[in-house]
């Protein structure tokens, strides 16, 4: 596997060098014609490809060393300790290998020592911007991560939450002592438990899917609210059911409005969802009467656990806005619009 890896990269500095001996070979023709020579590129470009071999060999080597001790490079110090520990090493070794092929001379040693330090800084150059890339790579794999659990974190939260108020629902029917009623929801809880806990387990959800969801709870609610339970749902056109969204969105701002008015009086109250689309956005808007009557107490994690869900799947881009007017509370989301590929 090492062998393997050391041919890879022999091969990519044997391209490397090619190009810039096919460079130098091209700009040493160019220079001896303007002087009236006839000189074969063939011939430069051999000289050129033989000068330049053993630091083919060079660039593969120091690579692999870098790359083993990433170490060396991580300060300013190290670098310069490198730099000076390939001059002792190297440059000897390629002045005598140059030696052996041209006359030897004091512009010959400075040449080779700046093709020296041009190839470690080349190279050093390239294993740092590696290094930074792969750390910043695993900063965003770690940070998914954190995101992940903590989504799955507010999913476990979430999901007895729903259980607790649903069973209320088939626990008021047992109470009323209906029988027939309470199998009947006891079936429907049923059908929402088996989404709930699908649909806990994926990302995204198609909102027709979230709706449908939604409309089986509600008919659940309509078996202990009755009448007193009124329900209007506009703009839920193919184009907006076909959008994703988060899964369990919208049974936590329903049940809010259950919770924070039914249950707080013994009159009729209406919940209104709305959806529609503008400009790649997907607005949501629910609302509900309220009345001038102590609520249910509560800590507000449904909304808390709603804006977070927004902000891990969607990012700034997306947001949860709540707010009392003219006898209704209501709860907005805007969203980008997704559709599943």
């Amino acid at each position: 596997m090492r062998t393997l890896h050391f041919l890879r990269i022999l091969g990519i500095c044997v391209l490397a060098w090619s190009v810039v001996c096919l460079t130098g070979a091209a700009s040493s023709y160019g220079s001896l014609l303007q002087r009236g020579a006839n000189p074969s590129y063939v011939e430069l470009l051999r000289d050129w490809g033989s000068a330049h071999a053993l630091m083919v060999v060079f660039s593969a080597v120091l690579y692999l060393v870098l790359e083993r001790w990433p170490q060396s490079l991580a300060s300013a110090r190290g670098i310069v300790r490198t730099y000076l520990l390939v001059l002792v090493l190297f440059l000897p070794l390629e002045c005598l290998f140059v030696s052996l092929q041209q006359e030897r001379s004091w512009f010959a040693i400075f040449l080779e020592l700046t093709w020296t330090t041009f190839t470690f800084v080349t190279v050093a150059g390239l294993r740092i911007w590696q290094i930074q890339r792969a750390r910043e790579t695993d900063n965003l794999t770690l940070r998914l991560e954190l995101e992940q659990q903590r989504l799955a974190a507010l999913r476990g939260q979430l999901e007895p939450h729903f259980l607790f108020n649903a069973l209320n629902a088939v626990s008021a029917l047992v109470r009323m002592d209906d029988k027939g009623a309470t199998l009947s929801a006891i079936s429907r809880l049923s059908g929402l438990l088996r989404y709930a806990q699908a649909a806990s387990s994926r990302d995204w959800v198609t909102l027709a899917e979230e709706l449908q969801f939604v409309r089986d709870y509600l008919s659940l609610q309509s078996m202990r609210y009755g009448d007193r339970l009124r329900v209007s749902i506009e703009g839920d056109s193919g184009a907006v059911l076909a959008a994703d969204c988060p899964p369990l969105l919208l049974q936590p701002l329903v049940e809010n409005a259950l919770r924070h008015d039914l249950d707080c009086h013994d009159g009729d109250s209406d919940i209104t969802l709305r959806f529609s689309e503008q400009g790649g956005m997907l607005h949501i808007h629910i609302s509900n009467s309220v009345r001038d009557v102590p609520s249910n107490p509560g800590m507000g994690m449904g909304l808390h656990n709603i804006e977070a869900r927004l902000r891990i799947a969607c990012g700034s881009g997306a947001g949860l806005r709540t707010a009392r007017a003219d006898g209704r509370f209501v709860a907005e989301i805007n969203m980008p619009m997704y559709f599943a590929s």
